[in-house]
């Protein structure tokens, strides 16, 4: 397992993280993920933590959404990976951040995008009819910020004091966007980026996608998500990168699985650095995307 200072010590003098060592300044998904796995070491609060959340604030833009960076003006899909940092951990605004992300939807599931094929006579994959989250407003949505989404959302759901009318409309997307995921499935019975089709071939799952959609479904129980499971224990068998290793094994544990991961040398990076040790936490009893 990968420890704290490992973490601590990629920490740039803005207070975030980047990428790797090299990187030059913070990034919003590495940031997310290391608060995230300092959430899960239960790291009381230090200068190194407060100046990581005064970071994450300042990329909150001003229609509630996330930026991947300082630099950048857009809000993105990081917008769900700010709100599963637990709130104790972020100083965000979290009703604008929710607002934002569900007001957010698939390019292809829109009515203007689905009357264009039908008048092109295009065939639309029924995955259309679902609601997906995209990476960039505007666009198509896909599988990895879809499972992040409602991951997010689920955590917000569990919170107390949900006003009758956020409720209603958080479940609707949850419900969106498990179907979106469910219909996104490979043939082999794992998820790739969200195409399941390319120049007439089947497409085959990916390890971290794989294991970030089965996170997603925790708690929903069929033969579908039991092929999944099983191609996630297949890719496991043969991961060679610690990155996918534990987002496999977290969503196996989601699923009551018990995974064994490889022994798999890091490249030293933040996300590999922060996701060893969620992992390592979830296998404990501790998912920080769960609780």
């Amino acid at each position: 397992m990968l420890s704290i200072e490992e973490l601590l010590a990629l920490q740039k003098p803005d207070g975030g993280w980047g990428y790797r060592p090299e990187t030059a300044g913070s990034w919003t998904e590495p940031t997310c993920y290391a608060l995230l796995a300092l959430a899960t070491a239960e790291q009381p609060s230090s200068p190194s933590l407060r100046r990581a959340v005064e970071w994450l604030k300042r990329v909150q833009r001003p229609d509630g959404g996330f930026s991947p960076r300082e630099s950048v003006t857009e809000s993105t899909w990081q917008t769900a990976l700010s709100l599963l940092v637990p709130a104790g951990f972020s100083s965000i605004d979290h009703s604008a951040a929710e607002a934002w992300l569900l007001a957010q939807t698939g390019k292809e599931s829109g009515l203007l995008h689905r009357l264009r094929l039908l008048l092109a006579g295009t065939k639309q994959e029924v995955s259309v009819s679902y609601d997906g989250w995209p990476w960039f407003p505007g666009a198509a949505a896909w599988v990895t910020p879809t499972s992040l989404s409602v991951l997010a959302l689920e955590k917000i759901a569990k919170g107390a004091g949900v006003p009758a009318d956020s409720a209603a409309s958080i479940q609707t997307r949850l419900q969106q966007g498990r179907s979106f995921l469910l219909a996104r499935r490979c043939q082999d019975g794992g998820w790739n980026h969200g195409s399941t089709r390319a120049l007439g071939y089947d497409s085959e799952s990916y390890p971290e996608t794989t294991g970030t959609a089965l996170l997603a479904l925790q708690g929903i129980s069929n033969s579908e998500v039991d092929r999944a499971l099983q191609r996630a224990e297949e890719h496991l068998a043969t991961c060679k990168s610690s990155e996918a290793a534990s987002w496999l094994a977290l969503g196996l544990l989601a699923h009551g699985r018990k995974p064994i991961r490889p022994n798999i040398a890091s490249h030293g990076g933040t996300m590999a650095i922060a996701l060893d040790m969620i992992a390592s936490a979830a296998a404990e009893g501790r998912n920080v995307f769960l609780t």
